[in-house]
């Protein structure tokens, strides 16, 4: 990532963080303007949130999108169509359709093809408790990212598995393993998450005290209906093991309960010591997917 880069990632967190109260003044949000608004417990607008973009190993590119929720106790499920869309090539291209409170980094990435250009552009569209934002995403240089590798100290994602020794994914690039489960029955939901137990900081020292390198969240990403989920953040338990470039490995469970029958995805996001958004660095985390077929 370029210093530039680094600096809009940066001036980005510090802007969410301090800029809430105000209005009727303009915010950058990962590469998109939009009207600051008061903080709201409901009633108020979920916007997309453009992070960046990458080279895949094709040609092709990867266009990398999070959002923010500004409600604060208002959960929402926007279907994809007329209100949750991206044009050109729409609308679905694989976001999210239930939306958490708050900022959420990285949740998914919209390829696009190696003659996409620099003067391209796709849009995503919300529209949430009858207000409509729009972002816009490109190949705009000073946005490119480097998800798969930190260049400080060479922190990389970590690597999540649903098998012990199964598949594996490392960085944005979602894998999807497929469930199945019953109405009010507790599907359990094991990964096997590795990491290099890499730090970057700022200032280059390594605090005196840290917790495990890897830490999970479990995301409803798609739910026709409300899914409970037993901890959201559940525990990861160091096991023996490890291999090559990965020393750390762990072990996590959690449960899901679905309310109706349908088809759900849950997304996993596993963050390594730079946490939430690469501590605004755009590296290093892992995305996977689950899809449930929820019988009655």
């Amino acid at each position: 990532m370029t210093a530039r880069s680094r600096i809009v990632r940066l001036s980005t967190r510090v802007v969410l963080a301090t800029g809430l109260l105000a209005s009727s003044h303009i915010a950058r949000l990962s590469g998109q303007t939009l009207t600051r608004e008061p903080i709201h417990e409901t009633g108020a607008s979920v916007t997309g949130a453009f992070e960046g973009w990458f080279t895949n190993s094709d040609g092709s590119f990867s266009l990398l999108f999070g959002y923010f929720n500004r409600n604060q106790k208002q959960e929402l499920d926007v279907p994809v169509g007329p209100n949750n869309r991206f044009e050109p090539g729409g609308p679905d291209r694989g976001q999210p359709t239930h939306f958490l409170i708050g900022r959420q980094y990285g949740v998914f990435v919209v390829r696009v093809p190696a003659d996409f250009g620099k003067g391209n552009k796709i849009t995503w569209t919300i529209v949430a408790n009858g207000r409509t934002t729009s972002i816009p995403g490109t190949l705009n240089t000073d946005y490119e990212v480097s998800p798969f590798k930190e260049a400080a100290v060479g922190n990389t994602p970590p690597v999540v598995r649903f098998e012990e020794n199964g598949p594996s994914v490392q960085g944005p690039l979602a894998m999807s393993v497929e469930r199945t489960a019953k109405v009010g029955v507790p599907l359990t939901l094991t990964v096997w998450p590795a990491d290099d137990a890499k730090l970057t900081t700022g200032t280059g020292s390594r605090p005196s005290k840290l917790g495990l390198p890897v830490s999970l969240h479990w995301i409803p990403y798609r739910t026709p209906a409300p899914v409970t989920i037993a901890k959201a953040r559940p525990d990861v338990e160091k096991i023996q093991g490890g291999e090559e470039g990965q020393p750390f490995k762990g072990k996590s469970t959690t449960t899901a309960t679905f309310s109706a029958p349908g088809e759900y995805i849950l997304a996993l996001i596993a963050n390594d010591y730079s946490g939430d958004g690469g501590g605004g660095f755009q590296c290093c985390w892992t995305t996977a997917h689950v899809k449930v077929s929820v019988q009655p």
